[in-house]
């Protein structure tokens, strides 16, 4: 049951390898389920390569209780043109096995393919893609920035602004709260009826 619900609820993004990866920023964060450390992610922003911008996320989670047991090794990488998404890819490798997501510019629509773990999707998406989930890991969204592209659904998340610094993201009926200070990200609570997910930026 909780694999289902942290691989359905988990939108996230990887550290691609450059050269400039001594100038990119680089947040680490802890993942807690019931108070107790299970992964961890790391979110990267490439330093700006002319034009481009690459997003990335890497998620490493264990789980054992009892005879429970889940491990998702999982990333993402966004790349980014002139502030427009040109090429997502997610990977998830699994205990329930390996999946993948891709959104591809192709000069006048999105190829959108989710084979996810429950969740397979197909789209054609013609307006360009200017705000992705792993925008939200560096910094607050934008005023009127009503939506994020979800990377691992290949659809969107809507955003709305809360109080004092918190975001809720909410897609199908699942919702997510991302809370900020001083204009960093600092939690994220998944929200689930079982247990949630939290992930807390880790003190450097």
């Amino acid at each position: 049951m909780l694999n289902e619900i942290f691989l359905s609820t988990l939108p996230l993004v990887a550290a691609a390898q450059d050269p400039q990866a001594a100038a990119a920023e680089v947040r680490h964060y802890g993942i807690e389920v019931a108070g107790i450390r299970v992964g961890t992610m790391t979110a990267t922003r490439q330093a700006p390569a002319g034009p481009d911008v690459t997003y990335a996320l890497v998620s490493d989670v264990k789980v054992n209780f009892l005879f429970y047991h889940l491990k998702i090794y999982y990333q993402v990488t966004n790349r980014f043109r002139n502030g427009q998404l040109l090429l997502s890819t997610v990977e998830a490798h699994t205990n329930q096995g390996d999946f993948a997501s891709r959104a591809e510019w192709k000069g006048d629509h999105y190829d959108i393919v989710a084979d996810q773990y429950k969740h397979h999707y197909r789209a054609t998406e013609t307006q360009p893609i200017r705000y992705a989930v792993t925008n939200l890991f560096f910094g607050e969204p934008p005023a009127g920035q009503a939506r994020a592209f979800a990377e691992y659904f290949g659809d969107y998340f809507a955003l709305s602004r809360g109080p004092a610094g918190r975001w809720q993201a909410v897609r199908d009926g699942r919702e997510d709260e991302y809370q900020y200070a001083n204009g960093q990200l600092v939690t994220i609570i998944k929200k689930n009826p079982l247990k949630n997910f939290v992930i807390r930026l880790l003190p450097e």
